[in-house]
C-alpha cells in the first residue's frame, strides 16, 4: 500500500433493530439506492481508494450487494457486537500493508461528500496521524464534544454524559468518521479497553491513546447533514429529504427547470439535460435519462427510460423500464409504455398502453389503443411502422406487424399483419331499429311499471 493509497473501513455490522425490518439497515434505499451504495460510491470517487466492509454474521446479502457494486471490496465479519473499535479491528486481515491512510466510516451515514473524505485523507498524510470529522450542529444536544488544545489540535473526545460544564459548552462535536495512518491504526485499536457501562470497545478512545504516544490528532470540519446517520424509519425519511434537496439543486444548476422543486423526486442516477422542464409531482425512478429541451408534465412517473430531445411526456404518464421516447415524440395523459420504442415524432396522446412494441417515426396512436402483448404465459412484440395511423379504441394482438403508412379503423381488433399503406379494420355491421328507443322508454316509464316496482 503506497502512502497515497486510501482504504475505507465501512462499519456495517449493526442489526438496525429500530428499523423493524427484515432487510439489513444499510440496504434500505435513499433516492432509489441502498445507503451502503451511496457510501461505496463516495469512496470510489477518491483516488487510489478501496473499501473493506465489516458485516455481522448472517449478513451475506450485504456482502453480496457490496461485491456486486465494487468487486474489489474486502469483507470482514464481526461475529460479536462489541463496539466500533472492535468492528474496525476485524478489518485487519483485509489490510495487509501498513502504509497509506485508513478511513473508518459508517454504512448508515449515506450523506458524506467525497470532498470531505478526501480532505481528511490529505490532512492525515500531510499534517496529522489521526483526523477526526467534526461538525457544529444547530443543537449540540448529547453529541460527543471535541476538545482542542491551545494549538488547535484535538486533545480528546468527551462523551456528553462524561463532559464537564465547560466541555458541554463546546459546539464542535464528533461526527464519528476518522482518518488514521495505517501504520498506527491497528496497534491503537488493539489497546482500546472496554471499561465502560456497556462493556464495549469504542473507536473514539484511540484519540487519547494516540495522544499518550505523542501522535498528532486534528479535526476536519464537515457539514451537519453529512454526519446524519440512519437508525430508524424517521431518520431514513430525513436523509431522503436531504438527498432530494441536493439532487434538485444539482438539476437546476445543470440547466433544468423544476416548476415546483419540492414536489419532484429524483433517483440517485437521474440525468436531465439543459432546458428540460419538469412539472409538479413528477417522480423519477432509477435509470432515467432526459435529453435537452424535453418536457415532463405534471404527475408523471418515469423509470428505466430514455427520453430524447424535445419530447413531451404527460401529464399523468407512466413510462416504465425499457422505454425509449424519440426526438419530438409525444406521450400524453394516462398513457403507459413498457419496453417500447417510440420513434421520432410519433404520438401516443391519450389513454393507451404500449408494451413490447415499436411505434415508428411520426406514427399516430389513437386514444384507448392497447398492444395485447401477454397471453398469460409469454410476451409478444407489436411492430407499428412509420407514419401509420391507429384509430381510437383499437387492440393490436401480438405478435403483429403494421406496415408503414397503414391505417387502422377505430375500434378494430387486429390479429394479422397489415401491409404498408393499407386500410384494415374489424367492425360488425351497424344495425338500426327505428323507433326502438321511444318504445323502450315508454315501456319503462309507464305508471304500471312504477307501481310494480
Amino acid at each position: 500500500m503506497a502512502r497515497e493509497t486510501v482504504t475505507a473501513i465501512i462499519l456495517s455490522a449493526g442489526k438496525g433493530t429500530r428499523m423493524k425490518s427484515r432487510l439489513p439497515k444499510v440496504l434500505h434505499k435513499i433516492a432509489g439506492r441502498p445507503m451502503l451504495g451511496h457510501v461505496l460510491s463516495v469512496v470510489s470517487e477518491l483516488p487510489n481508494a478501496r473499501s473493506v466492509l465489516v458485516v455481522g454474521p448472517d449478513m451475506e446479502e450485504v456482502a453480496t450487494y457490496a461485491k456486486g457494486l465494487a468487486p474489489d471490496t474486502g469483507i470482514a465479519v464481526q461475529a460479536e457486537q462489541l463496539g466500533t473499535a472492535h468492528a474496525a479491528l476485524m478489518a485487519q486481515s483485509e489490510i495487509s500493508e501498513r502504509e497509506g491512510v485508513v478511513l473508518v466510516i459508517f454504512g448508515d451515514t449515506p450523506l458524506m461528500h467525497p470532498e470531505t473524505l478526501a480532505d481528511m485523507a490529505n490532512t492525515c498524510r500531510e499534517e496529522a496521524d489521526i483526523v477526526v470529522l467534526g461538525f457544529r450542529p444547530t443543537d449540540p444536544a448529547a453529541y460527543g464534544r471535541l476538545v482542542l488544545d491551545e494549538a488547535g489540535r484535538l486533545q480528546k473526545i468527551v462523551e456528553f454524559k462524561d463532559a464537564s460544564a465547560p466541555e458541554r459548552a463546546i459546539t464542535l462535536c464528533n461526527g464519528g468518521a476518522m482518518a488514521v495512518r495505517a501504520e498506527y491504526l491497528f496497534d491503537l485499536l488493539s489497546k482500546v479497553g472496554n471499561d465502560n457501562a456497556a462493556g464495549e470497545f469504542y473507536l473514539p478512545d484511540i484519540v487519547g491513546l494516540a495522544r499518550s504516544q505523542g501522535l498528532t490528532c486534528r479535526v476536519q470540519e464537515g457539514e451537519e447533514e453529512e454526519v446524519q446517520g440512519v437508525n430508524s424509519r424517521a431518520d431514513l425519511a430525513a436523509a431522503e429529504a436531504v438527498m432530494q434537496r441536493r439532487l434538485r439543486q444539482a438539476a437546476m444548476a445543470g440547466g433544468a427547470t423544476l416548476t415546483d422543486p419540492d414536489s419532484v423526486y429524483f433517483s440517485f442516477d437521474t440525468v436531465l439535460g439543459q432546458d428540460v422542464v419538469v412539472g409538479q409531482n413528477v417522480v423519477f425512478g432509477p435509470g432515467v435519462k432526459v435529453a435537452d429541451g424535453a418536457m415532463i408534465k405534471p404527475f408523471s412517473h418515469l423509470e428505466g427510460a430514455i427520453v430524447a430531445a424535445d419530447a413531451e411526456i404527460g401529464p399523468f404518464a407512466r413510462i416504465r423500464p425499457g422505454s425509449s421516447i424519440g426526438t419530438g415524440a409525444k406521450i400524453g395523459n394516462f398513457v403507459e409504455t413498457k419496453k417500447a420504442e417510440i420513434e421520432e415524432g410519433a404520438k401516443v396522446s391519450h389513454l393507451s398502453y404500449i408494451g413490447d412494441a415499436r411505434v415508428g417515426a411520426h406514427a399516430n396512436i389513437g386514444a384507448g389503443t392497447i398492444t395485447c402483448n401477454y397471453d398469460g404465459y409469454n410476451k409478444f412484440f407489436t411492430d407499428i411502422g412509420a407514419g401509420a395511423f391507429v384509430g381510437s379504441n383499437s387492440a393490436l394482438v401480438a405478435p403483429v406487424k403494421i406496415g408503414d403508412g397503414a391505417y387502422l379503423g377505430s375500434g378494430s381488433v387486429i390479429t394479422k399483419d397489415v401491409t404498408p399503406d393499407a386500410l384494415a379494420f374489424t367492425r360488425p355491421k351497424q344495425i338500426e331499429k327505428s323507433g326502438w328507443a321511444a318504445t323502450f322508454r315508454a315501456k319503462n316509464e309507464s305508471p304500471d311499471k312504477n307501481t310494480k316496482d
